[in-house]
């Protein structure tokens, strides 16, 4: 079982605890005799995390998770006061999340998937120069903005979609909540073909960015959900498995208030 990598020991000032969860180990447990997950790991170093009272009882001061699929960082509080006040942070949305991640563009990939609304034109990148004038042209100067509702889809309700006003009504009918979810995309780096983006959030449901980035023709490399080609490839057996270029690679707040903590990962993939 892969290890978590302790980024930020709590202490006195600073009760909670930054860990760098490997790809492949789940956030949180399913159950409470569940052990193969980060948390748990967590826990038998810093056991004063299990006193403390989160959204679910066996998750303690667990305050966001990452999909399995994803490495990086993830906050745990190890004291009541802390966890409060931070989910009170979420909340606000002062507390920012970003992730980066490598994308190969493909501007029908959410016509591949099926299930998605229509995609706004300015949004599907057609070439790395295309791309990059959409960003130059947009309302903040220097990001896509994607806002969007989402529901469950697919057999399981495995996988997300985002709803918009376009959606059909069957679709806004199923919403998994009456809330609009942003995500930030600002791109770090062109490829020939390929672009390294970072996408920031500051309250996520869940496979949001992803889900996000596929809508806009930004499917992640390795992403055998929300990757069109990739994943046919893996259920034809034309595929080799690949680990999923996408990592949850900054984490910014304050605590206590006025005192902002950031905490950074070097991402590399192979």
């Amino acid at each position: 079982m892969e290890k978590i990598k302790i980024i930020h020991s709590p202490t006195a000032e600073k009760p909670f605890l930054i860990i760098d969860k490997p790809r492949g180990l789940p956030s949180a447990p399913l159950s409470e005799s569940d052990c193969n997950n980060a948390l748990a790991q967590a826990i038998e170093d810093f056991p004063e995390i299990k006193e403390v009272k989160g959204r679910k009882a066996i998750e303690y001061g667990l305050l966001h998770r990452l999909d399995t699929v994803t490495e990086g960082l993830l906050l745990i509080a190890t004291t009541q006061e802390c966890y409060d006040f931070l989910m009170e942070e979420q909340q606000a949305g002062r507390f920012t999340k970003t992730y980066t991640a490598v994308c190969h563009p493909d501007a029908k990939n959410a016509t591949k998937l099926t299930g998605f609304p229509p995609t706004p034109s300015f949004l599907i990148p057609h070439s790395s120069k295309d791309f990059s004038r959409t960003l130059q042209s947009s309302s903040s100067n220097s990001y896509l903005i994607l806002h969007t509702y989402f529901r469950s889809f697919g057999p399981g309700k495995k996988e997300v979609r985002p709803v918009t006003e376009d959606s059909g009504k069957a679709a806004i009918q199923k919403l998994g909540k009456a809330k609009k979810y942003k995500t930030e995309v600002k791109i770090i780096k062109k490829e020939e073909d390929s672009f390294t983006v970072e996408c920031k959030i500051v309250e996520g449901y869940r496979h949001q960015v992803r889900c996000h980035l596929a809508w806009a023709g930004l499917p992640i490399i390795g992403d055998p959900l929300y990757n069109a080609d990739y994943r046919k490839g893996l259920e034809d057996k034309k595929n080799a498995e690949e680990p999923i270029r996408f990592s949850a690679s900054k984490l910014m707040f304050e605590y206590p208030r006025g005192d902002l903590n950031s905490y950074d990962r070097k991402d590399t993939w192979t």
